[in-house]
């Protein structure tokens, strides 16, 4: 994407979304094609994003149907493209295969600001690998593509982020909750909510930074994507339950699952599900407990030695399918 483009040929002209949004969307009402599995039951949205089973939108739709038996996915990506650079074409195609296979969608996982703010010295070395190239001056376009992508598939929640991690957070903290509030508040205009992720490479890591970000931007539409592992990856030894206690509940608004342990020299790194430190098990308990409904969203992350994604998410989402049996969160039917 060119920095210079317009904010008017950004949303049009990448994403052709005043057409795409206006298809009628059947998505609610799809019946599952040829399902070999049995369908999950589950008092929250069990979900998958796509592109940590393939980059291929139909395949990983057809696996987490018809494989993992799930009713929800999580859209991060179509064919290797971020959500700010969707066609209208592949907007079109992707509801049609969401329909064949009788799919919903949790979230739009945008990049909203995951980036650089501005006059901000970032400590981190990490860029956004799932092919965002948009700027801060472009993020208010992001925001309205995202807009668009959640009327065209239905659902009512975007995914976002605090810029990439500062040396000192501090001195611009005040004008980075703004603009967060600002954001809401634009979502809140279109009956959307805006779900922060918890991420080490950005300025809200961990579950006590989130605690502190929900006080400061009150906005009702507000709310957190609760990725413990995360937290853990930050440094955070038992993100469930110590963090977990200091969050306000009511405003989880989203979940992914992976884990996280340390290797063979000690290192933190990313393990399957079940294999690492994070008490899945627990969490599921303590979500079902405060009567959460929304989404739960297997993001793999680890890719064992010589595995594939699909694999690795394989072998994840079975961890994840075990320990929400063992916390009495999931039926097959």
């Amino acid at each position: 994407m060119k920095p210079n483009v317009s904010r008017r040929e950004f949303i049009t002209g990448a994403g052709g979304l005043v057409a795409a949004s206006a298809i009628p969307s059947a998505l609610r009402a799809a019946a599952p094609v040829g399902v070999a599995a049995m369908r999950k039951v589950s008092p929250f949205r069990l979900s998958v994003i796509t592109g940590e089973i393939s980059m291929d939108f139909d395949h990983a739709c057809n696996v987490a149907a018809n494989e993992f038996g799930l009713g929800w996915v999580e859209i991060r990506e179509i064919d290797g493209k971020s959500p700010v650079d969707f066609t209208e074409k592949q907007i079109a195609d992707a509801q049609a295969t969401l329909q064949r296979y009788g799919l919903r969608v949790t979230d739009i996982a945008s990049p909203l600001f995951k980036v650089d703010f501005p006059g901000a010295p970032s400590k981190s070395s990490r860029r956004d690998q799932f092919g965002n190239t948009a700027t801060f001056a472009q993020q208010d376009a992001v925001l309205e593509k995202m807009i668009g992508l959640c009327k065209a598939f239905s659902t009512e929640r975007i995914r976002c982020f605090d810029f990439w991690r500062l040396e000192d957070p501090a001195p611009f903290r005040a004008r980075i909750d703004q603009k967060l509030r600002d954001a809401a508040g634009r979502c809140q205009q279109e009956g959307l909510l805006l779900v922060l992720e918890n991420e080490p490479a950005c300025n809200t890591a961990t579950g006590a930074e989130a605690a502190r970000l929900l006080k400061s931007v009150t906005n009702s539409n507000f709310g957190l994507n609760w990725d413990p592992a995360n937290s853990g990856m930050a440094g955070v030894a038992r993100p469930y339950p110590v963090e977990w206690d200091m969050l306000p509940k009511d405003r989880i608004m989203h979940c992914h699952c992976k884990d996280f342990g340390p290797d063979a020299s000690g290192k933190i790194v990313w393990l399957p599900v079940g294999k690492g430190k994070m008490d899945w098990v627990g969490q599921f308990k303590a979500l079902k407990a405060v009567g959460y409904k929304a989404g739960v969203s297997m993001e793999t992350h680890w890719h064992g030695a010589g595995l594939t994604p699909e694999e690795s998410t394989r072998q994840s989402i079975a961890g994840m399918f075990q320990a929400l049996r063992q916390a009495g969160c999931l039926e097959e039917a």
